[in-house]
This record gives structure tokens, C-alpha cells and sequence, in this order.
């Protein structure tokens, strides 16, 4: 995964790593289902992207980046395309990211309940994903660890 570009584009700036947590993402999802519930389509539109979002973001920690900027909601995004995280919900979730800003900062657009329905599914299966990659992640820095211990081992060997 290079970064490089969005590095220099000042769009993401390097921190110290911080473990994977979803907690918050899925405590977003849980709130989202109850506004839904409360038919607040809208409302629960926004938390369901939030739940993607502070997924999002806890991956970019765990790699040791983070967003900033004026667009730092779309800058997560650019990042996420560099890691090869699942493109169709990147780009779905970055569709929602628009309509989101237009329903908070003031264009009013109403979301259905099936629209509503669809976006918290899909922010469910994304934080699921997001966990699955970060496992993924982990499993290859193990399996390289591992491999670079032989190497040291075979040469103490010699």
C-alpha cells in the first residue's frame, strides 16, 4: 500500500499506530437501526455513514495515518482506495458521504426508508469487511515477522 501521494497532497499525515477497535462503528450501526426504527430515515442515513467512517478511520490508525484537511471525510476515502479495500463500497459509502453533507449542512434531501434500509445494511457488511481486511493485515505482518525470524535464525546458524 503506497501513500505517498496523499502524503504530499497534505491529505493524510503520518501518527503513531493505535490498535484496531470497531466498537464505535458498530455502537453507530445500533444507533442507526434505532433511528430507523423512530422513522428518522435521514438521521439514520448519517449514523450509518458515521459507523463507515469511524471504521474507516480506525483502519487508517491501525496503519499509522490519519485524515486532514478541509476534506478529511473525502480524504479517508482516497486512502481507502489506495489500500484496495473493497472498491463497490467505497465507492457506494462515498456516494452516501455527499448526500450526508447535503442533508447536514442545509440542502435538505429526504431519504426513503428503503434507501435508509439499504445504506444501514451495506455500513453492517462494511464494518464486518473492515474487520475481516485488518485480520488479513495482521495475519500477513505475523506470516513476514515469522519469515524474517528464520532469515535472522539461518544466519546466527551459519
Amino acid at each position: 500500500m503506497d501513500f505517498e501521494e496523499l502524503l504530499n497532497a497534505n491529505k493524510i499525515e503520518r501518527v503513531e499506530k493505535e490498535e484496531f477497535d470497531s466498537s464505535f462503528a458498530e455502537k453507530d450501526i445500533d444507533s442507526a437501526k434505532n433511528s430507523f426504527d423512530s422513522e428518522d430515515y435521514d438521521w439514520a442515513l448519517s449514523i450509518a455513514y458515521n459507523a463507515v467512517l469511524r471504521a474507516s478511520r480506525s483502519l487508517m490508525s491501525f496503519l499509522g495515518y490519519r485524515p486532514i484537511g478541509k476534506e478529511h471525510h473525502k480524504n479517508v476515502f482516497e486512502f481507502l482506495r489506495k489500500t484496495k479495500f473493497d472498491e463497490t463500497l467505497v465507492d457506494y459509502f462515498d456516494s452516501i458521504r455527499k448526500k450526508r453533507n447535503k442533508f447536514i449542512y442545509g440542502v435538505i434531501e429526504s431519504t426513503s426508508k428503503e434507501n435508509a434500509d439499504v445504506v444501514i445494511s451495506k455500513a453492517e457488511d462494511f464494518v464486518h469487511k473492515i474487520r475481516t481486511f485488518v485480520h488479513k493485515i495482521r495475519t500477513q505482518n505475523l506470516v513476514e515477522e515469522q519469515i524474517k525470524g528464520d532469515k535472522k535464525l539461518n544466519e546466527v546458524k551459519k
